[in-house]
């Protein structure tokens, strides 16, 4: 389970740099395609994959060397959960809010994987 939590990471990584760039392109040619939609969809969908493999490491009692690993990996999380409940009805700016969050996210899953 931790390889596959190990693998899961690089793919996490990759998934929300390609989405947040083609949503930051789709943003800039002003054109929203259902592939931007599904590869922001696909990273959060991994990313919560991801949480729950972690999760379930922990209750395994595999805990990682360090305790801000857990952070940056909440964090990862609730930067994609929170332009559902705060970006605006535009759905030009909502899309902008979604490539930020998500490339946030990758920040924030880089960061999570240094400190594993």
């Amino acid at each position: 389970m931790l390889t596959v939590h190990h693998a899961l990471a690089f793919l996490v990584i990759a998934v929300c740099v390609l989405s947040a760039a083609l949503a930051l392109v789709a943003y800039r040619r002003r054109r929203v395609g259902g592939l931007v939609s599904h590869a922001l969809a696909l990273a959060q969908t991994l990313i919560v994959a991801q949480v729950a493999l972690g999760l379930l490491l922990l209750a395994d009692h595999r805990h990682a060397d360090k305790g801000v690993h857990y952070m940056y990996g909440s964090l990862a999380l609730l930067s994609v959960a929170w332009p559902w409940l705060y970006a605006p009805p535009d759905p030009r700016r909502r899309l902008a809010w979604f490539a930020g969050a998500t490339l946030l996210a990758a920040v924030l899953g880089i960061r999570a994987y240094l400190t594993a």
